[in-house]
């Protein structure tokens, strides 16, 4: 890469120096517990998006959904979120054996504003609210306490400018397909055929097993 040119920034006074500081409310509005708006976000969201980081540094953000409410929520500091089948990579899951902070965003569909929670993560194979947690007559083998450290809500600024939510502006028929994707850089093996069948109308049917 063409470094010339390029100004970085290294210290948190030249960061402040750009992006300025927050106000008061904004800096202040964490919480570490859920309130009774949080919960209610949380009963109808069916998305989020988990961050975490190894302790060499490596970082991984895993989409997450299921039917709205899928996070239980044990008490006002401790949430649940279930695993579902999946690839298997876990990259996330590997994060959290060396490094147990977590963070997550809940989305509502329609809303620009969004649900942050950060806190303690432990991954569990077992525990007697996993009966709480069934979907489709699936229990899950795995799942993740988060103890809350800290909870906010987010501004729509970043919905606003990227207009997520209206159809007009959504490209996804300008990018090959899943199948095309598959075929060129992960199945290359397999015939387009057999990824559009794998990937087609049929496909919901391999969510929970």
């Amino acid at each position: 890469m063409d470094t010339t040119g390029l100004v970085e920034i290294t210290t948190r006074d030249e960061l402040e120096s750009v992006v300025g500081l927050p106000i008061k409310r904004v800096a202040e509005k964490g919480r570490d517990h859920l309130h009774e708006v949080d919960r209610a976000w949380l009963a109808h969201s069916p998305f989020c998006l988990v961050a975490t980081s190894a302790a060499d540094g490596s970082c991984d953000v895993s989409p997450k959904g299921d039917p709205p409410g899928f996070t239980l929520v044990l008490d006002e500091r401790t949430i649940v979120l279930p695993e579902r089948p999946g690839n298997r990579r876990a990259d996330g899951f590997h994060n959290l054996l060396t490094n147990p902070h977590i963070g997550l965003i809940y989305l509502l569909p329609g809303r620009g504003d969004t649900l942050r929670v950060n806190g303690r993560a432990r991954l569990l194979r077992e525990a007697p609210f996993f009966d709480r947690m069934v979907v489709k007559g699936h229990r899950p083998e795995l799942a993740v306490l988060v103890e809350i450290e800290e909870v906010f809500h987010h501004c729509a600024k970043a919905f606003l400018r990227s207009a997520l939510w209206r159809p007009e502006t959504w490209g996804a028929g300008q990018v090959p397909s899943r199948a095309v994707i598959a075929k060129l850089l992960e199945r290359p093996e397999d015939s387009l055929a057999e990824l559009e069948s794998y990937y087609g109308p049929d496909y919901a049917s391999k969510l929970y097993g």
